[in-house]
Formats: structure tokens, C-alpha cells, sequence
């Protein structure tokens, strides 16, 4: 029974953050029809910046500012990658999204080695939260799932009650419309872009201390995140939050010997991992046609 409890808690936070990550690509798909792979790269900057930022202004400023830079990047990718290879169709969309995905681990490769960081949990945070039998639960866990339920809400909040949120649904289904009320889509766009990199970048600032910040984090969830997008329904921002739960159980049974409660994790190789991400494409690919 504790072993059970404790896999339970594992897989509901680790099934939050996959939907914290695959929120930011379903929004992304259902406003602009671009399927991003880079997606997940976006996930591991936020890791590394806040790794980086966390050893000069210390982990609470740079959960805040990690996730607006990688906004800021995503939204200068979009007006300046993607927007120009749009009007060739989704396949030039794709290649170049892929190749973005090469770009961005070079870079990681280049500017943090290719080892893994010491990227840790903070003081304030390393802490037993409750006991579970003879278990210690680490608050960080559950940390993880409060800011997990909370962008879950905020987003709801921000998509259906406000004026912002009309704007994006109706650019979404009649653009030339809003366009001809005096909004520009394009910036639209852009700004929905660079919010669902935001939503990837703050999944990294969590998840990254969590777990492992390594060059081949990205791989390593990016085909999982392709998974929970295509199974919830392509677009489908309710569907991305329901599969995540069988997705993340059958994850955690898979590798329950080796998950602790402290957070230690077996990750796919990085080979491995890139050929599930093939694998995913072709179903996308076809579903979609």
C-alpha cells in the first residue's frame, strides 16, 4: 500500500507537468496548425535558464523570469522563423521546427557542455511535506502540482473570461473577421506562440530540479508529449489534460523500481527516444490526412 501511494503521487505530478508542456503545444496547434517539434527544446531551455539565472538571483526570480524569456524566444521564432515559411505549407512548417529542435540542443551543447547541471532544488522547498508510512514525501512534489493546477486555472481564467481570450478563440475560428475589426492576427499569433514556448520554458523551471537538466531532456519527453497530444485529440486542450493520467500511469508502472519519492527518475536514452519521436510524426502525419 505505501508503495502504492507514493507511485500514485509520482505519476499525478509528473502527469501535471506533462500537461503543464502539452497545453503549451495543443494551444499552439489549434490557434496556428503548426506542429511544433521544438516544443519540447523550448521545455529545456526553461531549465537551463533557470539553472542559470538561479545561481545569480536565486530560484524564485528566475521561476518568473526563465519562462518570460523563453516567451520572448518562442514569440522572436514565430515573427521571424515561422511566419516566413508558413505560406510554403506545413511541411516546410515541420522541417523547419525539426531542424530548430538540432539548433537548440547545439546550442545547449555549446554554452553548458554536455553534461548534465547542477541544477537543484531550493532550500526553501527541500523539505518533507507529510509522511506516507515510513516514506518521507518531499514538499517539492507537491509544489510541483500546485503550480501544475494553478497555470491550469489561470489559463482556463484567461481563455474564456476575458477580452484577450475572446480574441484568440475568435482568431482561431474566423481570423479575417477579427482581422477586419482592427485586431491583428498576426501578433496574435505570435503572442500565442510565444505564451505556449512560455508554458513549455515553466514546465522546464520546475521540472528541471526535479528530475534531470540534461542535453537529451528534451528528447526524452518530447515523444511522451506527442503522445498525450495526439491520444487527447489534436487542438484539444480538455484532451490534453485527460490522457496525461493513463499516459503518466502506465509511465510509472513501467519504471515503478525505479522511482523514488525524492524525485529520482529512469530516462529513455536519447537514440531511443528521437526514434519514438519518428514513430509519433507518422501517426500525426496520418491522422491528420
Amino acid at each position: 500500500m505505501e508503495f502504492f501511494l507514493v507511485q500514485l503521487l509520482n505519476s499525478l505530478s509528473y502527469g501535471l507537468l506533462l500537461f503543464m508542456l502539452s497545453s503549451g503545444l495543443t494551444l499552439i496547434f489549434s490557434m496556428m496548425g503548426v506542429l511544433n517539434f521544438a516544443h519540447a527544446s523550448f521545455y529545456m531551455l526553461g531549465a537551463y535558464l533557470a539553472f542559470q539565472l538561479s545561481r545569480y538571483v536565486g530560484y524564485w526570480p528566475a521561476l518568473v523570469g526563465a519562462p518570460l524569456l523563453v516567451g520572448i524566444l518562442g514569440a522572436l521564432t514565430e515573427r521571424w522563423g515561422l511566419r516566413a515559411v508558413h505560406r510554403y505549407g506545413h511541411v516546410a512548417e515541420l522541417l523547419f521546427t525539426f531542424g530548430l529542435f538540432y539548433l537548440i540542443e547545439e546550442v545547449v551543447h555549446l554554452i553548458w557542455g554536455r553534461a548534465p547541471v547542477d541544477y537543484r532544488i531550493p532550500d526553501s522547498l527541500n523539505f518533507t511535506a507529510f509522511t506516507i508510512v515510513s516514506t518521507h514525501y518531499p514538499a517539492y512534489r507537491v509544489f510541483m502540482m500546485l503550480v501544475s493546477v494553478g497555470m491550469l486555472v489561470a489559463l482556463y481564467l484567461v481563455l474564456t473570461r476575458t477580452r484577450i481570450g475572446m480574441i484568440i478563440q475568435a482568431s482561431l475560428t474566423y481570423p479575417h473577421t477579427v482581422e477586419a475589426l482592427g485586431h491583428n492576427v498576426p501578433r496574435v499569433f505570435m503572442l500565442v506562440f510565444g505564451g505556449g514556448c512560455a508554458l513549455a520554458g515553466l514546465a522546464g523551471v520546475i521540472g528541471g530540479n526535479a528530475f534531470v537538466t540534461e542535453p537529451g531532456m528534451a528528447a526524452a519527453v518530447g515523444s511522451i508529449v506527442f503522445v498525450v497530444v495526439v491520444f487527447g485529440g489534436m487542438g484539444s486542450l480538455t484532451g490534453a489534460f485527460t490522457p496525461r493520467r493513463p499516459v503518466h500511469h502506465h509511465r510509472a508502472d513501467c519504471t515503478g523500481a525505479a522511482l523514488s519519492a525524492d524525485g529520482a527518475d529512469a530516462r529513455l536514452p536519447a537514440h531511443r527516444a528521437a526514434r519514438d519521436a519518428r514513430d509519433v510524426s507518422c501517426t500525426i502525419v496520418k491522422r491528420d490526412a
